[in-house]
């Protein structure tokens, strides 16, 4: 096929400066890039946006009117303040703020209508848009349409679809729109990726455009119908680009062979379940079932496991690895935090008894091991001594090998990227089956469940005897009172002859908790949270910041003229709560990453034995922290943390028979998306449920790479939650292909669309997946 203008250089076409821009702010760098960064609304010049609308704490771009224009001095320094209020013409009003700026004046005449963009927050009662940028509308320029040419009326003009396009500080949705205009003309025809797909009476049925047509009026629609259609269109031929891309990597992965390893009647599996002092819940045996199946063939297992926070994951997953170690085989249980893996060590050295224990040998790699001690468990692993190995990042070094891994089984998964479940897979001379535990899916994985690429199996039943938990969102913004109240409950359960926790985001006031000591980054990437099907332009300048990246411990209001508000940190409130009289003569202590591995473990020890009342904790307690007499779990800012960190932080109590507490204490403001947040997990303990609502405050992950989530989504209209049954009928279509056309060779657009889709990274992505 001749090279497609979509595969055409950015420079060649709208200058080096623009491409530069585009590539720096959105990794830009070819026609197709840039006309596949589709809208993210539409507006229109002669309707207001409702001001009561627009999301607290985000990046947005509406049109509005300038209402009036005031200057005044600055109070703490020299210089003026030019505040601009616009309105939405029914009432609400939002304030723009320039520093030093008061040539704007001119500009901003009252009356003016156009587009404003920044980032939305309440000052001082009044909702404002901080960092504001602006294109104003030219009245004059009524007569003529500027994307078509096309004379147009004043009515008309007004009603126009006006496209907003997701930007950053640096590029702006009108620069976006203008730079579009530039090379559609460019682009004359394109192959159709659903050439030889659909018959015409099928296009027709389903209302479907051509491509380059869909492109086109995506962008620059006449009306409402126009961006729609187009919208349908590309929605349509994304689901098949994609379904086609991991249908195939999904075929090719099944073709390589794994080690069988099938049940023995008699074996070790046998011999645990038998002692076993309790039955397995219905789900249980339902999921056992299915792996016990899939690791017996010589098809490598990808299977995900999603189960309520305590639904018995880890059983079910030791019940695997002893069907591997009667094969002769090695499994290996990869954990987020080193204070999770010794549980998990201990937990699984309890359950299995001292006879199984001798047999299998359970062995711990972690990266504060001691020397010696690190050196007799990496010869047990590699010499096939230790059929059980459990570690946390430490196990994905070079020097940590083994004699036959037969299954890779990952904790809570949202901890790690795909590229370091590829580091284990390595390690094994067979490809290994792989089973991944997770107890509120996070969107990255949702996507991948819902496009296909992994097996699922769910737990939802609870073993009996458990008490349940009772949630409360602790809002200090309407009701600052309620801190003290929130310790006197805890003083309330202690007297109860129960423990507590409490978690910070912070160790001291210059440390977030990042990592808990181990080799490895173990951030999930929680806090890069924005609202993608939110009805406003948000920017894409919300990412996570690369290791080693200092992140402030602070949050600074719009003026600049405030201070800052600093973050909970374990070592300022260990020592307030220990000087509080209600909780006089407590023993309290702290846990973070920053201790070592004993001091960890020791603390947890002391922690289960009932020897320690509260400990101040980050989030190296987050997940499998099993303590049954721990009723009350404190999370103070708990709008700092993600949907998922707050369901697991909660998991940590009412795990035995005593009842659940769990107080989210926030500053948040009502209505804004931290806040909604922290509510939605307290309004339920259903994790399936906060998982739909996860992938409705943040945007979807990446599809096709390793990012988890935030930055720039893989998936460009598509939306899991909405999509479902559209990605299901694609699927089939997808499927029907694969099985006539294996190589996609009488579908050559189809090819070419999912080659442009796909760059190397994404390629090497699903090859490892």
């Amino acid at each position: 096929m001749n090279p497609s203008p979509l595969d055409a250089k950015l420079d060649a076409l709208v200058g080096g400066k623009t491409a530069t821009a585009l590539a720096k702010a959105f990794g830009m760098k070819t026609v197709g890039d840039l006309v596949g960064h589709f809208p993210r609304r539409y507006a229109k010049r002669g309707e207001l946006t409702a001001v009561a609308d627009v999301p607290l704490d985000e990046n947005v771009s509406i049109v509005a009117e300038v209402l009036d224009v005031r200057s005044r001095p600055m109070r703490a320094k020299r210089g003026s303040i030019l505040e601009v209020r616009l309105t939405d013409g029914s009432g609400g009003t939002i304030t723009l703020t320039f520093f030093n700026q008061a040539w704007r004046e001119r500009d901003l005449a009252p009356g003016s209508r156009g587009i404003f963009a920044g980032k939305v927050s309440r000052y001082r009662g009044t909702l404002q848009l901080a960092h504001p940028d602006y294109e104003l509308f030219d009245d004059n320029d009524t007569g003529t349409d500027a994307d078509s040419g096309i004379d147009m009326d004043a009515e008309a003009w007004a009603k126009k679809p006006l496209p907003l396009y997701a930007a950053t500080s640096t590029f702006s949705s009108w620069q976006m729109a203008k730079t579009i205009a530039l090379v559609l003309p460019t682009l004359g025809d394109l192959a159709d990726p659903l050439e030889g797909v659909l018959s015409d009476a099928e296009r027709t049925e389903r209302d479907l455009l051509p491509f380059a047509e869909a492109l086109r009026l995506v962008h620059q629609p006449a009306e409402d119908r126009d961006w729609q259609r187009a919208r349908d269109t590309l929605r349509f031929i994304e689901a098949l680009v994609l379904q086609a891309a991991l249908l195939e990597r999904r075929a090719e992965a099944r073709s390589h062979r794994a080690t069988p390893r099938p049940a023995k009647l008699d074996g070790m599996l046998a011999r645990f379940d038998a002692a076993l002092p309790f039955s397995l819940t219905g789900d249980q045996q339902l999921v056992g079932a299915e792996i016990a199946h899939d690791i017996a063939a010589d098809v490598p297992m990808s299977r995900l496991v999603q189960g309520e926070v305590g639904s018995g994951k880890t059983l079910v997953a030791l019940r695997a690895m002893l069907q591997v170690a009667d094969t002769g085989g090695q499994a290996v249980l990869l954990a987020p935090t080193e204070v999770l893996a010794a549980q998990h060590l201990r937990s699984v050295e309890r359950v299995l008894g001292a006879e199984l224990c001798t047999l299998l040998a359970p062995t711990l790699i972690t990266g504060q091991l001691p020397v010696a001690q690190k050196r007799a468990a990496l010869l047990r692993a590699a010499a096939g001594q230790a059929h059980i190995v459990i570690g946390t990042h430490a196990l994905l070094q070079d020097n940590v090998q083994f004699f036959d891994l037969g299954l890779v089984v990952i904790d809570e998964q949202h901890r790690f990227g795909v590229e370091q479940r590829h580091l284990l897979h390595a390690k094994a001379e067979n490809v290994p089956h792989t089973l991944v535990l997770t107890a509120t899916p996070i969107p990255r994985t949702v996507a991948m469940t819902a496009f296909g690429d992994l097996d699922v199996s769910v737990i939802r039943e609870l073993p009996a005897g458990r008490a349940g938990i009772t949630s409360h969102c602790v809002a200090l913004a309407e009701h600052p009172g309620w801190m003290s109240r929130v310790w006197e409950r805890v003083a309330e359960e202690l007297a109860l002859g129960r423990q507590a926790f409490v978690v910070c985001p912070a160790i001291d006031a210059a440390t977030l908790e990042e990592d808990d000591g181990d080799t490895g980054r173990l951030s999930s990437a929680e806090g890069a949270y924005r609202n993608a099907e939110s009805g406003f332009d948000t920017s894409t300048s919300l990412t996570t910041q690369p290791a080693g990246a200092s992140t402030s411990l602070t949050t600074q209001p719009a003026d600049s003229e405030d201070a800052p508000k600093r973050l909970s940190a374990v070592t300022e409130v260990l020592e307030q709560l220990r000087a509080l009289p209600v909780l006089a003569g407590r023993r309290i202590e702290a846990l973070h990453g920053r201790l070592s591995s004993d001091e960890k473990d020791s603390i947890m020890r002391a922690f289960a034995d009932g020897a320690i009342d509260v400990v101040v904790a980050t989030t190296v307690i987050e997940v499998g922290v099993d303590v049954p007499n721990a009723s009350t779990m404190v999370v103070l800012d708990a709008d700092r943390f993600g949907v998922s960190q707050l369901h697991q932080l909660r998991g940590r109590v009412g795990r035995g028979g005593v009842p659940g507490l769990a107080l989210f204490v926030t500053d948040a403001e009502p209505d804004t998306v931290a806040r909604q947040r922290v509510e939605a997990v307290a309004a339920t303990t259903d994790g399936f449920e906060l998982a739909r609502i996860d992938l409705e405050l943040r945007a979807e992950g990446d599809v096709l790479g390793a990012r988890q989530s935030g930055g720039r989504s893989g998936l460009r209209l598509l939306r899991v939650t909405r999509d479902g049954d559209l990605i299901a009928e694609v699927r089939d279509v997808a499927a029907g292909i694969l099985a006539d056309d294996p190589g996609f060779v009488a579908h050559p657009a189809l090819r070419e669309a999912m080659a442009r889709r796909l760059d190397e990274s994404e390629r090497a992505f699903l090859d490892k997946n």
